[in-house]
């Protein structure tokens, strides 16, 4: 998994993009540090190494406030960008920052709760995953118009990039950490992360958990402004391959056949038929208007496929990738034993 012996436990670094936190970190501080004894106790094989903050030119005290986390817990590390460049440019900051066999992302705000790493590991281990998404079991923030807009855009987008994994993009994530630093490094300012990570591998599982927006159910008012959803929503198109591309192809050269073929049969009519054409002209017109009109469209669906196929070779999609997974059966073999303690 990575160069760091078994004896000193399987490394797992934590990151958390922090724009609007001041409220709530210390009890996320709380809890991870929480997470951290439970596992020593437990002679668990994880360790929780480090936790990462990203200050996003947080737009309160939260900058100051992760500066004095750290003083406090010496695996915590602050980290304070230059202006506020958004949640993934932060995300990928810390995980480029991070040196964990698994990083785990996510939020300030106390809706991804940290005991749920653990279950996580346990799905990433038995089942060889690289990835675990925890998605909400159910509605996140109460508001019943907000949440469907969320998971309506992911089917579409999911119709969309032929993505199977889409609609369990979640910002809170496990990741093997190869595989986390090696998205992490190719990501541009217009890349959606989750996106990036599917190029790498296609192990990729999701768990189902309770999350609660707190902040939005009490004040209305979420981490994520109108502004940065539009922003996702952008970077999650520019960086995949729009299927819409090929249907569009597909429909020119259906289109250019089908001219093909009504022209043959209407030839075939005015050369034995002749008398059963009552208006002259409109036929080879429209006919004329349908083969190039497909054939248009088809030259531009190949070319806009073309420019996707560069765009994304621009944006680092790799030819391959290797992966270790040898240190799961160790690590599932703790789960079992944990769960079904034998004398």
């Amino acid at each position: 998994m990575s160069d760091i012996s078994w004896s000193q436990g399987i490394m797992v670094s934590v990151v958390v993009p922090v724009y609007s936190g001041s409220d709530y970190l210390e009890s996320l501080a709380g809890a991870l540090s929480d997470l951290r004894r439970d596992w020593q106790e437990q002679e668990a094989p994880f360790l929780l190494a480090e936790a990462i903050f990203v200050d996003d030119a947080a737009i309160d005290d939260s900058g100051a406030k992760i500066d004095r986390l750290a003083l406090q817990h010496d695996w915590i590390v602050p980290l304070h960008l230059s202006r506020n460049f958004g949640q993934h440019p932060a995300t990928i900051v810390g995980i480029l920052h991070s040196s964990g066999d698994w990083v785990v992302t996510m939020d300030e705000d106390m809706q991804h709760r940290p005991e749920v790493i653990a279950a996580m590991l346990r799905k990433a281990v038995t089942e060889h995953a690289d990835i675990v998404y925890a998605n909400p079991a159910s509605a996140v923030h109460n508001a019943a118009i907000r949440d469907l807009t969320s998971r309506s855009f992911k089917r579409l987008m999911q119709w969309l990039t032929d993505n199977p994994s889409l609609t369990s993009f979640n910002s809170f994530r496990l990741i093997r950490g190869p595989v986390a630093r090696a998205a992490a490094s190719v990501c541009s300012h217009d890349t959606y992360l989750d996106i990036t990570l599917s190029w790498f591998t296609q192990s990729i599982r999701a768990i189902r958990v309770e999350m609660k927006d707190e902040r939005y159910i009490r004040t209305g008012r979420s981490g994520y402004s109108l502004k940065s959803l539009f922003s996702h929503a952008w970077r999650m198109i520019f960086s995949s391959q729009i299927k819409l591309l090929r249907i569009g192809a597909g429909l020119g050269l259906l289109a250019m056949a089908v001219s093909v073929l009504a022209a043959l049969y209407f030839l075939t009519v005015k050369l034995f038929f002749p008398a059963d054409i009552q208006v002259q002209g409109w036929t080879s017109l429209f006919l004329a208007i349908m083969f190039f009109g497909g054939l248009s469209a088809f030259m531009l669906g190949i070319v806009l496929q073309y420019l996707s196929s560069l765009v994304l070779k621009v944006h680092g999609k790799p030819t391959f990738f290797t992966i270790d997974r040898s240190g799961d059966a160790a690590a599932a073999q703790w789960f079992d034993d944990a769960r079904d303690p034998r004398p």
